[in-house]
């Protein structure tokens, strides 16, 4: 797994099936984890949890900013639940049929973030003997490997369709031109 530059572009030849895997498995665990989003338990809890955050050992800055957030949050907790709640199956299915990647990975990364920095207190608390900085901020790490590796590509909808201006076209349109991005080596329809 050598990165080589083309077009620009840095490229990391794997194979398909290894990115399509790594592809699925991340959307099963987004969809894993939009499921248990659309519970009642978490409905009904959802300002509870950015609470427990906030009631941990954390230093003034970070408590500062989940308050923030319970503030946004006591608005209508409802509706943001259902946001969260939307955006993950949204970030869930996208990652299963393989549509947008690269987009949603950088949506994803902010969601991600959004949930580490308030939910899981940046990862705190930070004390003696604290051994975890939360597992968000390892899902931004894998949405960017998934975009800088094109996973869209292998086995997905974005090997078949590109997005050209406003409109998808099939991937070995002749109409592309020589704007057309290239095929990822090793990857096959």
């Amino acid at each position: 797994m050598i990165p080589r530059v083309d077009r620009g572009r840095m490229r990391v030849d794997v194979s398909a099936r290894a990115l399509a895997a790594a592809r699925l498995g991340f959307g099963i665990v987004w969809a894993i984890d939009a499921w248990l989003k659309w519970q009642p338990g978490f409905m009904d809890g959802f300002a509870a949890y950015l609470t427990g955050a906030a009631s941990a050992a954390q230093p003034t800055w970070v408590d500062n900013w989940i308050h923030f957030w319970l503030f946004v949050v006591h608005v209508d907790p409802k509706a943001f639940c259902h946001m969260v709640a939307l955006g993950e199956s949204a970030i869930a299915v996208a990652l299963l049929v393989g549509v947008g990647v690269r987009a949603v990975a950088v949506l994803g990364s902010l969601l991600s973030l959004l949930i580490w920095t308030t939910a899981e207190g940046f990862g705190g608390p930070y004390t003696s003997g604290a051994t975890d900085v939360g597992a968000s901020i390892i899902y931004v790490g894998v949405f960017a490997l998934l975009a800088l590796t094109q996973a869209g590509y292998a086995y997905g909808l974005d090997g078949r369709w590109r997005l050209t201006g406003w409109s998808w076209r099939r991937a070995h349109d002749d109409t592309l031109g020589p704007t057309a991005p290239a095929e990822p080596a090793g990857i096959a329809d």
